[in-house]
């Protein structure tokens, strides 16, 4: 009867891990370099120039751009869900941890510039791909070759994001489970959390670390002592508008830098320290802490990237080409 139990065990984690796997691959199918090679021979170098533009003036908005791709992908899927606006507030955008992207104007701006060259062709979904991109080797990241062929979907749902997206306070478990339940492996988890090397962040998501980490006025013992103290000088108790850069000093750089960071204990969110609570996560963070980590880095930056672009894509006849990223047709 026990060995039974144990096979009956073993065989319902197999079939969990061959769903989660046989999800993966199927989101990769009808998605391919080049996709528009024929139909729009111009899409990339239309969003490529329109990014390069809008890096060359206002940098700061690289994070947000790369962010937006992210945040779409991990909740539906990459299907441009994350653009719809609603009339009650109650898409995607409006959730609390969406208020803090930015750059929705740049991505209506390119699909403009799309829809003129080639009218309903190129989805918002495969925009917001290639934004990210783009936005990443704009700020002396890595560029890499980008499956395109998504289409757009038509829900978007402000309660999903707030549950599925993860949260700056989840630990390492919580981190991996995340990431591992959509087929994405715990490198991925370490390689994509390397892109908090640019951007800011409101005090509200870490300001707990500083103040009243477990509910007696107390700090994140896992934070550097010096490092709260810098911390404390820029963001009160209740401080909710001040922004900290997350990669202090090369903010709008993309680098290695952010591993040395979070190795020296000062990575901004406790998603961040529970990097070293994983001897996986961990190994990564320390061999990527130097420079002589930077190709190796780049090169795992653009295949993550990759990886998490096949999640819950819509192509062939599902979804829709939408005409304006904002709105269903």
């Amino acid at each position: 009867m026990a060995s039974q139990k144990v096979l009956l065990c073993f065989a319902l984690q197999l079939i969990f891990v061959l769903s989660v796997l046989d999800h993966h691959n199927a989101n990769a199918q009808g998605l391919t370099v080049g996709f528009y090679k024929k139909s729009c021979p111009k899409a990339e170098a239309i969003v490529t120039k329109i990014i390069e533009q809008t890096m060359a003036v206002a940098p700061s908005l690289g994070a947000p751009l790369m962010r937006m791709h992210f945040h779409d992908c991990f909740v539906r899927g990459c299907e441009g869900s994350v653009l719809l606006n609603s009339a009650t507030n109650q898409s995607e955008k409006f959730a609390i941890p969406n208020l803090s992207l930015r750059g929705f104007q740049i991505i209506d701006k390119i699909k403009v510039a799309l829809e003129k060259e080639c009218p309903g062709v190129v989805s918002c979904a495969d925009v917001l791909a290639l934004a990210a991109r783009d936005s990443v080797a704009a700020l002396n990241g890595p560029t890499w070759e980008v499956e395109t062929g998504r289409r757009d979907g038509r829900v978007s749902n402000i309660t999903e994001a707030l549950l599925q997206l993860p949260p700056p306070f989840l630990n390492i478990a919580g981190l991996k489970t995340s990431f591992l339940s959509r087929g994405l492996s715990v490198k991925d988890l370490a390689v994509l959390s390397g892109g908090h090397t640019i951007g800011t962040s409101h005090c509200t998501s870490f300001n707990n670390r500083l103040y009243n980490f477990t509910g007696k006025g107390d700090t994140d013992p896992t934070l550097d002592s010096e490092y709260i103290d810098r911390l404390k000088m820029k963001c009160k108790p209740a401080d909710q508008t001040t922004l900290v850069e997350m990669d202090p000093g090369s903010f709008k750089t993309f680098d290695v830098k952010y591993f040395d960071l979070v190795a020296k204990r000062r990575g901004l969110f406790s998603s961040d320290s529970a990097l070293l609570d994983d001897s996986e996560t961990k190994a990564y963070v320390l061999s990527h802490a130097t420079a002589s980590g930077t190709s190796s880095f780049f090169k795992d930056f653009g295949v993550s990237m990759v990886n998490m672009g096949r999640l819950g894509v819509l192509t062939g006849s599902a979804g829709e080409i939408r005409k304006v990223c904002s709105a269903v047709n």
